[in-house]
């Protein structure tokens, strides 16, 4: 069991639920600059997040 694949795995996971949860806060968004700054934070921080635990899964490789 490789623990950099796992733990790129959860960052993938965790990335998209940022992603989905900015999406979420963009669609139901008033305009009000507090939707704006969750917007712009949960994205970054989705992108960031789903990037990194990509490359760390594609970068790892398996030794059996």
């Amino acid at each position: 069991m490789n623990i950099k694949r796992v733990f790129g795995a959860l960052l993938t996971i965790c990335g998209i639920g940022g992603l989905i949860y900015a999406a979420i806060i963009f669609a139901d968004t008033s305009g009000a600059t507090r939707d704006v700054k969750g917007i712009i934070i949960f994205g970054i921080l989705g992108i960031i997040f789903f990037v990194t635990g990509i490359s760390l899964v594609r970068t790892t490789k398996d030794e059996a």
